[in-house]
């Protein structure tokens, strides 16, 4: 296939980029660097099966090269964190524009190609959830004016409109929740709780826990979710499907592991809860339907994923 990848220099989008083009298809990768890293895609560059366009989604797309077989939207800021310049927080505008001009912009390129659409989606169309773990029939617990809301509603606003297009304009579309994900690939400075800590640990500091440690996410590591939108992208399924890691942990928990990991022996730092009113306390997909639709689910370990994520970190961090 020819595939537009849109958000091709973000943790994600490169992954996808990478997985595509080992499959044999086709990249155009699409990408405005706002919050995406070149970086991310330099050993890409003299591969003749990828084409890079620096393009805001937000306005109208132009794939050069003629026909493409397939769209899979994954511009967007993700980061919550309101310290990071990424944080979606941060850039308000930008998060829901590409939300909804861009998924409109990408849904009509499908449109216009024939090709089929997969969507970006997250578990953060759930809100602070009052059903755990959560299901796709779940329409979730959610504040349309919050702080957070600029991405939250810019992805229900994102499959509210790709639903439409399938239901109307009888688009191939398809809709993936994604659920927490780490690994090589995310920015130092992106300000969520893996990168965090694994920098914290690798400095040999205290890692930083925030209120009791007790609010729980399911950490996926990214060639699992890779897997799992590359199987769903050559599925028939239009509605959503969730992708992520059943495995639920606390923070305290999840920092002790880390510590254990890296070796390090300062400890936690516990301080007062400064995450966003609105943050959910509990997040955990059911994978239901990814089991009986896709055959998938994880097989890599949060202690298997942390240990191919270190050596990156270190990297990074010029410790090596």
């Amino acid at each position: 296939m020819r595939i537009l990848i849109t958000g091709a220099a973000g943790f994600l989008g490169s992954h996808l980029c990478e997985r595509m083009l080992n499959e044999g298809h086709e990249v155009i990768g699409m990408d405005n660097f706002i919050t995406g890293n070149p970086d991310n895609l330099a050993h890409l560059a003299g591969n003749q099966n990828f084409t890079f366009v620096r393009h805001d989604v937000a306005n109208f797309i132009f794939v050069p090269g003629g026909k493409v077989d397939a769209v899979m939207h994954f511009a967007s800021p993700a980061s919550p964190n309101p310290l990071s310049p990424y944080g979606y927080t941060n850039l308000p505008i930008q998060t829901m524009k590409a939300g909804a001009l861009g998924t409109h912009n990408t849904l009509g390129v499908a449109k216009a190609n024939n090709a089929r659409f997969l969507l970006a989606s997250t578990s953060e169309i759930y809100g602070d959830p009052l059903e755990h773990p959560q299901k796709e029939t779940y329409w979730g617990h959610v504040d349309p004016i919050g702080v957070r809301s600029v991405y939250d509603e810019a992805k229900r606003f994102a499959e509210a409109l790709t639903m439409a297009y399938h239901r109307f304009h009888g688009v191939n579309t398809r809709i993936v929740r994604i659920f927490n994900t780490y690994g090589p690939g995310m920015r130092l400075d992106d300000g969520r709780v893996v990168p965090n800590l694994l920098q914290q640990a690798l400095r040999g500091e205290p890692l930083t826990v925030y209120g009791d440690g007790s609010q729980t996410r399911s950490f996926c590591y990214v060639d699992d979710l890779v897997e799992g939108i590359y199987r769903l992208l050559l599925s028939d399924e239009h509605m959503p499907v969730n992708i992520g890691n059943p495995a639920e942990i606390s923070i305290l928990e999840f920092a002790n592991v880390i510590n254990r990991l890296t070796k390090n022996t300062a400890g936690i730092d516990r301080k007062a809860d400064l995450r966003l009113g609105d943050d959910p306390q509990r997040r955990r997909p059911d994978i239901t339907r990814a089991k009986s639709i896709l055959n998938w689910e994880p097989t890599i370990s949060l202690e298997e994923g942390i240990s191919h994520s270190i050596p990156y970190f270190r990297s990074k961090m010029g410790l090596e």
